[in-house]
C-alpha cells in the first residue's frame, strides 16, 4: 500500500508522466501488470485520504489512456428502443464484495466473448452495508479493466437510487436532498447511468391509477431534471423509471402507460426523458430462503414482462422493461429474457452466494458470529437459524471487506473462475456475447477529465 503522494510518484516514475490535466502513459505493461494492483489497494483502503484521492485519479486518468472510459448506454438503449437491436438483454451486475477480483472476472469472460454490453452497478442501500462510495467503486470497476488490458466502454449505474418512504414523510426536502447529493457525488464519480426509483411512493389507496402513480411521477421528474442539470457535457447520462416496488403486486398496462404519459406531461420541453421502465412481475430481492436455507422457487410472470416490454418499445421508444431480482430465478429460464425483449436485468444476489459458498469456514464463522452479536433483533420469530442468517448475511460484506480481499491468491482464483463461468452463461443466455463491436459503434466516447488533486 502507498504511504504518500511521493511514493505513489516514484513508483510512477518512467511509466507514467503526471501532467496538470491528465496522464502520459509511458509504459503499459508493468503499470497493468503490478502497479494497478498496488494504486487500487490504496484507494480502497489508505487512511489518507489525499492518498486515496491521488490513487483514485490516476486511475481514472490512466484509463482514459489505455482505453477505458466510463459512458453511458443512452445511444445504446435509443437503437433498441427504434428496434434496431432486438432481443437481446443487458445483464446489470451488482457486485457486493471482492469487488476487484469479481469485476476482473467479468471483464475477462467479455473480452473471452466478444461481450461489450453489460453494465456494473450498486444500490443506494448497497453502498451503506458493503461500504463501497460511488467513487470507490467505479475505481475498482476502472482498475479491473485497465489489469485485465480490457479497452472500451464501461457502463457505470446507480441502482435503485430511491426515496425512502418514511424518511420522505418526516422530512421531504431532506430527503430528497440527500438522494440528489448521492446522485451528484455518483455522477462525479463516472456513473453516468441512473435508475430513479421513486415506487416506494405509489399510493394505491387511491382511486385511479393515475393518482396512484401521481408522486412517483412527480418525484422522478424532479430528480430526473436535476440529474440533466448535472450531466457532464457531450454526454447524455441513461435514466431509469420504475413503476411497480419490487416484492409488490405485479404491474400492469395501465400503469405503465399513466406512467410514461404522466411523467412526459412533467418534464420540460425538449428535456430527454427515460430509456428503460422498472416493473415487477413477481420476483423478491434475495429470493426466499427456506427453513433449510434454501430457496423457494418463484413465479416470474414472463406473460407481463412481454406485454409491458412490448408497450415500452413500440408506443413510448424505451428499450423496454427491466427485470429487477433475477439472479435467484434458474439459469435454464434465463433465455426467456431476451425472448420477450426484456431490455436489462439485476443480478447481485446469487453472486453473494457463491461467495459465501466458497469462503474459507474460519473467515465465514467469524462473519456469522459478528451478524449474530450486531443484528440479532433482526431475527424474527419462527425464523430458522439458516433463514436469519441468509437474510442479514449481505451486512457483512463492508466490515469484512478488507479480509475478503486479503483472501489467500489461491482461494481469490478458485472464486474469480467460478465467477467467470457464470459470467459465460449469463453472457450467453442473454444474447450478449459479439456485442463488442456494436457497443463500440453505438457509444462514441465522451471522456471526461477529472482536477489533479496532486498538485
Amino acid at each position: 500500500m502507498y504511504q504518500s503522494i511521493q511514493e505513489i510518484k516514484n513508483a510512477l516514475s518512467g511509466r507514467v508522466r503526471i501532467r496538470k490535466d491528465g496522464v502520459d502513459m509511458l509504459e503499459g505493461i508493468t503499470f497493468q501488470e503490478r502497479l494497478i494492483d498496488s494504486l487500487v489497494y490504496s484507494a480502497v483502503f489508505n487512511d489518507d485520504p489525499e492518498v486515496k484521492n491521488a490513487c483514485e485519479w490516476i486511475i481514472w486518468e490512466t484509463g482514459i489512456e489505455l482505453g477505458v472510459y466510463a459512458a453511458s448506454i443512452s445511444e445504446l438503449y435509443k437503437a433498441k428502443g427504434k428496434g434496431e437491436i432486438p432481443h437481446k438483454t443487458i445483464p446489470a451486475i451488482n457486485i457486493r464484495s471482492l469487488t476487484y477480483d469479481t469485476a476482473r472476472a467479468l471483464i475477462r469472460s467479455a473480452k473471452r466473448n466478444h461481450t461489450g454490453a453489460f453494465i456494473l452497478e450498486i444500490a443506494r442501500s448497497e453502498i451503506d452495508y458493503t461500504l463501497q462510495s460511488p467513487s470507490e467503486y467505479a475505481t475498482v470497476i476502472i482498475a479491473a479493466a485497465i489489469a485485465e488490458r480490457y479497452q472500451g466502454p464501461i457502463f457505470l449505474q446507480g441502482d435503485h437510487f430511491q426515496i425512502k418512504q418514511d424518511k420522505y414523510k418526516k422530512d421531504p426536502q431532506k430527503e430528497l436532498s440527500s438522494l440528489k447529493q448521492l446522485i451528484k457525488k455518483s455522477v462525479d464519480a463516472g456513473f453516468y447511468n441512473i435508475d430513479i426509483d421513486t415506487s416506494t411512493m405509489v399510493d394505491m389507496d387511491q382511486p385511479t391509477v393515475l393518482a396512484q402513480q401521481e408522486n412517483n411521477i412527480r418525484l422522478t421528474a424532479e430528480i430526473l431534471s436535476y440529474i440533466r442539470g448535472i450531466e457532464p457535457i457531450g454526454i447524455t447520462i441513461s435514466i431509469g423509471g420504475e413503476i411497480g416496488e419490487i416484492g409488490g403486486t405485479n404491474s400492469t398496462e395501465e400503469e405503465l402507460r399513466e406512467y410514461i404519459k404522466g411523467l412526459q406531461g412533467e418534464l420540460e420541453s425538449g428535456l430527454a426523458g427515460i430509456s428503460k421502465i422498472s416493473i415487477q412481475t413477481g420476483t423478491v430481492h434475495g429470493g426466499i430462503p427456506l427453513s433449510d436455507g434454501t430457496l423457494a422457487q418463484v413465479r416470474l410472470d414472463f406473460d407481463t414482462l412481454s406485454r409491458l416490454s412490448h408497450i415500452a418499445i413500440e408506443e413510448f421508444g424505451l428499450a423496454g422493461a427491466v427485470q429487477h431480482g433475477a439472479s435467484t430465478l434458474p439459469i435454464d429460464t434465463f433465455h426467456k429474457f431476451p425472448d420477450t425483449n426484456t431490455a436489462e436485468i439485476h443480478l447481485a444476489t446469487q453472486f453473494q452466494n457463491i461467495l459465501y459458498e466458497m469462503l474459507p469456514m474460519g473467515l465465514k464463522d467469524e462473519i456469522y458470529e459478528y451478524l449474530q452479536e450486531n443484528f440479532g433483533e433482526e431475527r424474527k420469530e419462527g425464523q430458522s437459524e439458516e433463514q436469519f442468517i441468509y437474510k442479514v448475511r449481505k451486512k457483512g460484506l463492508g466490515p469484512f471487506k478488507q479480509k475478503i480481499w486479503d483472501l489467500h491468491a489461491g482461494v481469490r482464483t478458485s472464486i474469480g473462475n467460478k465467477f467467470e463461468e457464470q459470467f459465460d452463461i449469463i453472457f450467453e443466455k442473454l444474447r450478449v456475447t459479439n456485442t463488442m463491436d456494436m457497443v463500440r459503434k453505438t457509444i462514441k466516447p465522451v471522456l471526461v477529465h477529472k482536477h489533479n488533486p496532486m498538485g
